[in-house]
């Protein structure tokens, strides 16, 4: 059996050019690297020619373009026998919609709120304007509905595999409400003049037997249905009457019955545009073919984790990486419900089981203690990673170069607010919406607070989103915590004073709401359910905000330095100090010691090498000033300059510098494509001069043609040159980096995770540049040919990257050999003396005698002439202060200090094992999981 905490992951994106048996054949190779869990990304069948799984249209099923349940049997049997586990991350919080193949959404838009399964999606039925009855909009029209209409690209169609009726847009289906069959048939028969004949009047007393407003009802119609495609000869009266409602140019008669037949619908067919406006079921952040689910609903929940539950209890499951945690009602109640269900899958009996969330903190913010939880997935440690490695030295001269540059102060608030207010303005202004209906609809229910107008409880709504400062809050339906209660009333008070309007106490009927304190007893009579759906609804709001506003937005207009600009990530950050750091990891020790520890996923900005390349920048602040000046001078003929449109512009420019350094290889020909992709999505994320909502032709091509322009040699050979030049030290400087990288991350407390590919130089770009293929055969060679480890020889070549393959591996065999210290051990920090003391963070990691010492560089331009040579040991003057540890491999294992230019003879990292000497000290009582 693999570990119940894992030594290490290893995260695998699957895909049908990436199945189960291709996952299988990988196997090997990752025992053989070290590793003990794989992770996959999700393998629920997923909408047709998925490539990432997260758009899921049935839990309860195996992705058939996997390999389905044979293939993911094929592959389990492979991890059982080379004793890997697997992690699975799941998706509780929202399914893939539209199209035709998710059976719940079509049974909803089919029978409406009269669908057993209408209780698993958050829709608000009443929410759509002038119409008789309630429904769901469907934002699926490339044009307008009566431009769609009117050139027949609607369409009613008829299964007669079912007997049922669906209107069809190109690949989407649209059931049509069975009460509506009656008058379809009868229309059909006229049509089709077929009346009188056999199948025609057996198919006019059908819809007899079946007329009124709700027939036939739900129970009622697959009889109907069975019926209808039992009648020899109606499927041939039916298609020819179906021109009845095939709408098109001059057929103004049947276009407008297939109009009035829509209308009649528990939905309504509208331009995509609409959703960023009218929108009235939940989505995952603004993406409408992901609607969110209802998991608090327990049937909701039971369905969709039942194909979980089947795994765990036949031990083919070992742990679980929830996304997007803040998108769910109430967590809390969710982690009980899950906690139960791996019980239950266990016998009744409390097996160890590993469980990790996506969950992004904000600056200072804690991690609840969810039930069964062992941590995040570990975004905020690859950040305390970077900031860790950054000179913060630099960081002031480029806040002045950004200064400069932006024409705007370095400050990342007014900037996050600006971008806040775009997405309350565009993408998610439909939800806001409802949510201010909501509000007002609360402030009328009472005589004490109806004269709070519906604008001005908007206004002061969205004065509180725009001042909220973290994801969410946790509230649960009996109320807030104090950490809660203390988030908002802050909020609330930074909105007050941003107020110019009389108060007159709406801010504190709003506080009151949020906090649900306006139903506790004693207070005026508000309703209950509906201040507690505000207020736990709110909470399903700021998470995506702040996404949408903070990562898909700031991070595109915000470039001091581009490393800091990551999922998690303050763009604005300073550099933390070696104390610091290791404050923050005695917490982790005590708090959270087995969450994942990351420096790259499928959701983050760049490859981790990219990052420490950029990150090194910081170091040479001067010499990055002066060059990008040059650059600016030399790429001036390739701007796109037309009256005040200027592409790139100045900021998008400088951005595109650092990005080009991160991702820089000399021989990849795919470059100038990669980059000009990268551009577009960062152009149209950032939301300033072109967006996804409304591009902007001229600047994108103004873009793409800039960096044609700046890397065809034959027009830019001055600046590719001072590129090169200028990469190849940074390409050093990010080497070793690197290599402090990913020993603090396989060190520090945390489970070390690995994406796919990254144990080789990682320079991608943001997804779907890093989501390519991976070429394992050439690692699984790699790896093998890497027996014995000659440092000389692979530092010698280090930019073909055997060198971080080569140091991953000696990580994990020694995380392997001293598993138990790893896992469980104390984190001690480890003094530093000497005139160079502030380049190393040191550390022990301790459980009773056994212990490794860790040792790390960082700011290499001293000791490398700014990039230009590997580092000599020489140049360190530093020393360990090991008194209580016997180090292993010194003959003078019992001294104090260990010279630094001793330790460090071949790389600038190491990791030692030794033997603690002194008094033993309790060990701190941790937080566990399961």
């Amino acid at each position: 059996m693999p570990p119940a905490i894992p030594i290490a992951t290893y995260r695998l994106q699957l895909s049908a050019d990436f199945d189960f048996d291709a996952a299988a054949s990988v196997v090997p190779y990752l025992k053989a690297l070290g590793i003990t869990h794989l992770y996959a990304s999700p393998f629920m069948r997923a909408r047709k020619g998925s490539t990432h799984g997260y758009d899921v249209t049935d839990h309860a099923k195996f992705n058939p373009e996997l390999g389905g349940e044979a293939g993911f049997e094929r592959l389990s049997n492979v991890l059982r026998q080379h004793d890997i586990g697997l992690i699975l991350d799941f998706v509780p919080n929202h399914v893939g919609v539209h199209f035709d193949d998710n059976p719940w959404w079509l049974d909803v838009l089919e029978w409406g709120p009269a669908s057993p399964h209408a209780v698993s999606f958050d829709i608000d039925w009443e929410q759509l304007p002038y119409r008789a009855r309630g429904g769901v909009l469907l934002p699926i029209i490339g044009s307008s509905y009566g431009h769609a209409l009117e050139s027949g690209e609607i369409e009613l169609r008829y299964d007669a595999s079912e007997g049922s009726f669906s209107a069809w847009y190109f690949e989407h289906r649209l059931p049509i409400a069975p009460e509506r069959y009656g008058e379809i048939l009868r229309m059909i028969l006229k049509e089709a003049g077929a009346e009188e004949s056999a199948p025609g009047k057996a198919m006019r007393a059908l819809a007899q037997r079946y007329q009124g407003p709700r027939r036939p009802n739900r129970k009622e119609a697959p009889g109907f249905k069975a019926e209808l495609k039992d009648i020899a000869g109606a499927a041939d009266i039916i298609a020819r009457g179906l021109a009845a409602y095939r709408a098109g140019p001059d057929r103004g008669a049947a276009t407008l019955a297939l109009h009035h037949l829509l209308e009649r619908q528990h939905y309504k067919l509208g331009h995509w545009r609409l959703a960023s406006s009218d929108i009235n079921y939940r989505r995952f952040f603004d993406i409408n073919t992901l609607a969110g689910l209802r998991v608090e609903d327990a049937g909701t929940f039971e369905a969709i984790h039942r194909l979980v539950k089947k795994l765990i209890a036949e031990g083919k499951l070992h742990g679980l990486r929830l996304d997007h945690i803040d998108g769910l009602r109430d967590p809390v109640q969710y982690f009980q419900r899950l906690r139960r269900l791996v019980r239950e899958a266990h016998g009744g009996q409390s097996r160890p089981f590993y469980v990790v969330i996506e969950k992004i903190l904000g600056e200072h913010e804690k991690l609840p203690s969810f039930a069964g939880v062992h941590g995040t997935t570990g975004y905020e440690w690859m950040n305390a990673i970077t900031q860790v490695l950054t000179d913060g030295n630099g960081l002031e001269p480029l806040d002045e170069i950004w200064r400069q540059i932006s024409n705007q102060s370095p400050k990342l608030e007014p900037i996050l607010r600006d971008a806040k207010r775009r997405v309350l303005e565009t993408l998610l202004a439909s939800e806001f919406t409802v949510l201010t209906r909501l509000l007002a609809r609360i402030a009328s229910g009472h005589y004490s607070t109806r004269d709070y107008s519906a604008d001005s409880l908007r206004q002061a709504l969205e004065l509180y989103v725009l001042h909220f400062p973290v994801y969410r809050t946790y509230l649960v339906p009996s109320g807030p915590s104090v950490h809660d209660r203390q988030l908002i009333s802050g909020a609330i008070e930074r909105a007050r004073a941003d107020w110019f309007a009389a108060d007159d106490g709406i801010f504190d009927f709003l506080r009151d709401t949020l906090t649900m304190d306006l139903i506790n007893p004693g207070r005026a009579h508000h309703s209950a359910p509906r201040v507690r759906r505000f207020a736990l609804k709110v909470q399903q709001f700021t998470g995506p905000m702040m996404a949408k506003s903070l990562e898909d937005t700031t991070f595109y207009r915000y470039h001091r330095l581009l490393a800091l600009n990551e999922v998690g990530g303050d763009p604005a950050a300073k550099a933390l100090s070696s104390g610091e750091f290791h404050d923050m990891m005695q917490s982790r020790v005590r708090e959270w010691p087995h969450g994942m520890t990351a420096t790259a996923t499928h959701d983050t900005k760049r490859g981790e090498n990219a990052r420490a390349r950029i990150m090194a920048l910081a170091e040479i602040p001067g010499e990055w000033t002066s060059t990008v000046a040059r650059w600016k001078l030399l790429n001036a003929p390739h701007l796109l300059v037309d009256g005040e449109l200027r592409a790139p512009s100045a900021t998008f420019e400088y951005m595109l510098y650092q990005a080009l350094l991160g991702a820089w290889q000399p021989d990849d020909a795919s470059l100038p494509e990669r980059m000009q992709e990268y551009a577009l999505k960062a152009a149209r994320e950032g939301k300033q001069e072109t967006s996804w909502l409304n591009p902007h032709a001229a600047y994108e091509g103004g873009v793409k043609d800039f960096i044609a322009k700046i890397l065809d040699p034959s027009l830019s050979g001055e600046f590719l040159n001072s590129l090169q030049s200028l990469a190849q030290r940074l390409s050093l400087l990010g080497a070793l980096n690197s290599l402090s990288q990913i020993t603090l991350k396989a060190a520090m407390p945390g489970v070390p995770d690995f994406y796919q590919g990254t144990e080789l130089w990682d320079f991608s770009l943001v997804d779907p540049d890093n989501r390519r293929p991976v070429d394992f055969a050439e690692r699984a060679g790699r790896l093998a040919a890497l027996k014995k480890w000659d440092w000389d020889r692979l530092t010698q070549s280090w930019p073909n990257g055997h060198l971080k393959l080569a140091w991953t591996r000696h990580l994990l065999e020694l995380r392997t050999e001293l598993a138990s210290v790893f896992t469980d051990g104390d984190y001690e920090p480890v003094e530093v003396s000497g005139l160079h003391r502030d380049h190393f963070i040191a550390f022990a990691r301790r459980r009773g005698r056994e212990a490794t010492i860790v040792v790390v560089t960082r700011w290499f331009a001293p000791f490398t002439d700014g990039g230009r040579h590997w580092p000599g040991p020489e140049k360190y003057d530093a020393a360990l202060n090991v008194g209580g540890y016997a180090v292993e491999g010194f003959a003078d294992a019992d001294a104090a200090q260990l010279r630094l230019s001793d330790l460090l003879t071949h790389l600038p990292v190491a990791v030692l094992k030794a033997r603690f000497t002194g008094a033993a000290k309790p060990s701190p009582r941790r937080r566990r999981g399961w």
